[in-house]
């Protein structure tokens, strides 16, 4: 799924690069740091030899860093590739709270980017939304029993909307400071049954995301005319 969302983000900036104009095409670098405020998702109570019951994963919030890689296909539209690793750790919570062990979640997402106001002037607001997946890591961890366990990792179709402000300090080089959201679809989970005359029944859910809002500041690079 990686693989799928690699290429497609690389046939993003290749089809911006060749609908651009006839000139060298302007391209944007961002090195990119900052929080995550991260939320899981709740599910069946699962008591434990230590007599606690848990029904809830969440990640803690933690720092983030990224980068981006974008083609402007004119002076105020970007299309690119966005990634971003927040290293942090993986609780459950019910009766009580326990931190299972380290993960990493990597975002991996193409993106559009519209950019208002002046190209030359020195404060630019966005806004960016994107589609990808994201991986969570492999996560370690000791039973209460003494055991050890393991969660596994996995990949998931995920989003990522942002807007902030771009500010130039001249036409190759400015910072950013930015708000992203990213919700993660994880699982569904079945609500009841839904008829219909024409359709008949069928089980209906409540889908269940995992979110990150992350809060950045960033140095941003641009090259070409």
């Amino acid at each position: 799924m990686l693989k799928r969302v690699l290429v497609g983000a690389m046939l993003c900036v290749a089809v911006a690069a060749t609908t651009a104009s006839a000139q060298v095409p302007r391209i944007s670098i961002t090195g990119l740091f900052g929080w995550t405020f991260a939320d899981g998702v709740s599910g069946d109570n699962f008591l434990t030899s230590d007599g606690e019951i848990y029904n809830r994963v969440d990640p803690q919030d933690s720092v983030h860093f990224g980068f981006s890689g974008g083609v402007f296909v004119n002076p105020q539209t970007e299309v690119g590739f966005l990634y971003r690793r927040q290293m942090t750790k993986l609780d459950i919570s019910g009766s009580n709270t326990r931190t299972l062990g380290d993960l990493n979640i990597d975002n991996y997402h193409g993106y559009f980017a519209y950019y208002f106001g002046d190209p030359d002037g020195k404060v630019n607001p966005y806004f960016l939304g994107g589609f990808g997946a994201t991986h969570f890591s492999q996560v370690n961890f000791t039973r209460p029993s003494g055991i050890a366990g393991v969660v596994n990792s996995g990949t998931q179709f995920s989003t990522v909307w942002g807007t902030g402000l771009r500010l130039n300090a001249n036409e190759h080089f400015g910072f950013k400071v930015g708000l992203n959201w990213t919700p993660v679809y994880i699982k569904s989970d079945a609500t009841g049954w839904w008829c219909d005359p024409y359709w008949g029944c069928y089980v209906v859910g409540n889908a269940q995301y995992a979110n990150q809002l992350e809060l950045f500041g960033a140095v941003t690079f641009r090259f070409g005319s």
